[in-house]
């Protein structure tokens, strides 16, 4: 089978020795406030492999970024760039710089805490796996969750404050995302929309599951700037309902979400159907049926829609939390789905943040500095980074910055990178 490819390919990859539906981009309050102050002039230069997040251009012919106070300032070749007078140089010393990834899909409650499997710290351990911002798709694992009108916004709010003022590791946790119950109103959506909250949660977690009900009340939240997501094939837990492809098709969300199942999918042939006649985002998850992921992304490169793919964990779970769960997709899509690994890093990147309608996820000029560095594993077979995910292995995180500010070095939970950057 022909490896799908999209793009321009650098000159700058050798091998080295061991050492659809877009909404305007969001207002998010903790994009705009450093959790430790504003990063001044940054820059990054000896870039190897430049990821840009833009699935129509996936490899950027440039080697040096320069950053002022957290946003992208200039991206190109060093001697046209103005290195002058920075706060901190960063040498990449020929490794890959990617845009930080993004979890399309998880389920947090509160601080860096999941009651799911009781574990503290799986936001900041995640960051250790290149994510630096998280989609919630409903804070379901709250124990109590209310279930009436009041009690849902009431927490739906609540939780968007939480997240907006509590960044664990520095990752942008967007999150209040109510799960929307029968009885609920339009002014029950403005009122949410006017108090801030912008997702809905999986639609089908809670009482409304006929594609009738589901329909009206994701077009009142589309008309009140409120995204919606909707959950896709078998329950995911005792309660969680199944949701087939009829339901899905009617109630038009915005987001077929975990359209591989989370974790029972749906046939192969439906979930290609919806990929077919749906023109929302194809959501592929790491806590989902792997062989349905691969037919979903190899089906929506066949109907030349690939811009539509997007990639989240499903996590915490049943199978517990995933700080890797990113990358082990994008390496399962790349190996397994013989798609190009920087084609798969747009679905973890600009695909999301422009579906989500967020300032980041590509390297441009005005979008933010959240950026993960990467190079392949040691001793892994493959010749460089992508050559190595081609066969299977996830590469190793030298370094993640968020908002220009370096959150972490050589990352504790991948595999050693074979090089890593280092600030001079």
């Amino acid at each position: 089978m022909a490896r799908v490819y999209c793009g321009h390919r650098s000159k700058n990859r050798r091998p080295r020795g061991v050492d659809l539906y877009t909404p305007p981009l969001r207002k998010n309050p903790m994009s705009e406030a450093q959790a430790s102050g504003k990063s001044g002039k940054v820059v990054i230069k000896n870039i190897g492999l430049l990821l840009s997040g833009n699935i129509d251009r996936p490899i950027l012919d440039a080697d040096t970024i320069v950053v002022i106070d957290g946003v992208i300032a200039a991206v190109g070749k060093a001697k046209d760039c103005d290195l002058a007078h920075a706060q901190t140089v960063i040498d990449c010393r020929q490794t890959c710089l990617s845009p930080g990834l993004i979890d399309s899909h998880v389920h947090p409650v509160f601080g860096d805490w999941t009651p799911r499997q009781n574990q503290l710290g799986w936001i900041e351990s995640t960051m250790h796996g290149g994510v630096t911002t998280m989609i919630s798709a409903g804070e379901v694992h709250l124990p109590g969750r209310p279930k009436d009108i009041v009690g849902l916004k009431a927490l739906a709010i609540t939780a968007q404050r939480a997240f907006d003022n509590f960044r664990p590791g520095g990752v942008k946790v967007i999150a209040g995302a109510p799960i929307i119950e029968k009885g609920m109103v339009e002014q029950d959506f403005k009122d949410l929309a006017d108090a801030g909250v912008t997702l809905l949660g999986e639609v089908g977690l809670g009482s409304v599951k006929a594609g009738n009900e589901a329909k009206e009340m994701v077009a009142w939240a589309r008309k009140h700037g409120i995204q919606s997501t909707i959950h896709t094939g078998g329950p995911s837990v005792p309660g969680s309902g199944y949701i087939d492809k009829d339901v899905v098709l009617e109630a038009d969300a915005d987001v077929i979400g975990h359209i591989n199942g989370g974790h029972t999918s749906l046939s192969e042939q439906h979930v290609c159907e919806l990929c077919e006649k749906s023109s929302r985002a194809i959501e592929i998850v790491h806590n989902g049926n792997e062989k349905v992921a691969i037919a979903a992304a190899q089906a929506a490169l066949q109907l030349k829609c690939p811009h539509r793919v997007i990639l989240g964990t499903d996590g915490p779970a049943g199978s517990g939390v995933q700080p890797l769960g990113i990358l082990r997709m994008i390496s399962l899509l790349s190996a397994l789905g013989n798609i190009a690994p920087e084609l798969v890093f747009c679905f973890a990147t600009g695909n999301t943040a422009r579906i989500r309608g967020l300032n980041c996820g590509l390297i441009e000029v005005g979008r933010v500095a959240d950026f993960v560095f990467l190079d392949k594993a040691q001793h892994s077979a493959g010749s460089d980074m992508l050559d190595s995910i081609k066969r299977g292995d996830i590469p190793g995180v030298g370094m993640v910055m968020i908002d220009g500010l370096v959150r972490c070095h050589r990352s504790r939970n991948t595999p050693p990178a074979t090089q890593v950057p280092i600030i001079e």
